[in-house]
């Protein structure tokens, strides 16, 4: 199926001045044109189109942008597993800002206290986890753009509670995830993720969230410090207490 212009302007919510110009330095040229001389695109032209759009979210510029997707060696469904988890950085430090900036709210109406810490938490610049596996597969130059928004916050004040939900876990972990102790532990890690991030983790999020566990070999190892096996027990009973609970609602 083909695609004028007008079309993929509206449903990419860009404008078509933007499309022209993406043609005009050869970012997203259409596949053909009509016998009018329409502007016409493809399937494949969308979905470059769609890459597009992400990698400028997350502040690279066109020309880094052209650069990566026209490479021999992009990956599409790579660089959309990548840049979700740029993404999902990127949502949870903008979150934690914004429940500081509330709580600023209250305490300059006298109806909280905060320390000099709490009035920056979120704030931290410090290197975004991703960021090397970014610059070894796009390069330094492309990241160093994304660097300017994409951060997150430093956790060391929330470790001794997370640790020791981590410990409960793994004391239980020999058990059925399915197991009322199993279950109650997983809530409360639930429930600290939703209440100390500053991001709020939906039930389907929180599956995703599992499966980065088992997925990815550095959430594995970091978890089974606490106990061998305790990131695969954590996806399961996650599983578990996201069913149950969509069950109830």
């Amino acid at each position: 199926m083909e695609y004028k212009v007008q079309e993929v302007a509206k449903m990419a919510g860009v404008s078509v001045r933007t499309l022209h110009h993406y043609d005009a330095i050869g970012l997203l040229k259409p596949a053909s044109y009509s016998d009018a001389g329409y502007r016409l695109y493809t399937e494949d032209d969308i979905a470059t189109l769609q890459q597009i759009i992400f990698f400028k979210t997350l502040h690279f510029s066109l020309k880094e942008i052209k650069n990566i997707i026209y490479d021999p060696t992009f990956d599409k469904v790579e660089a959309l597993q990548l840049q979700k988890k740029m993404l999902l950085e990127k949502s949870t430090h903008i979150n934690q800002m914004i429940h500081t900036i509330e709580q600023t709210i209250l305490y300059e109406k006298g109806e909280i206290n905060m320390t000099n810490e709490q009035k920056f938490s979120g704030f931290q610049f410090s290197e975004n986890k991703y960021e090397q596996e970014a610059r070894e597969r796009w390069g330094n130059d492309t990241v160093n753009r994304a660097n300017e928004t994409i951060r997150q916050h430093d956790p060391n004040v929330l470790n001794e509670k997370m640790n020791t939900i981590y410990k409960e876990l793994a004391t239980v972990r020999h058990l059925s995830p399915q197991s009322n102790e199993a279950q109650l532990a997983i809530a409360s890690w639930y429930h600290f993720l939703n209440k100390y991030t500053g991001h709020h983790y939906t039930l389907e999020a929180f599956q995703e969230l599992g499966q980065m566990y088992v997925a990815d070999d550095r959430f594995t190892k970091n978890i089974d410090q606490f106990g061998e096996g305790l990131a695969q027990f954590m996806y399961e009973a996650m599983q578990i207490y996201a069913e149950k609970q969509q069950e109830n609602e």
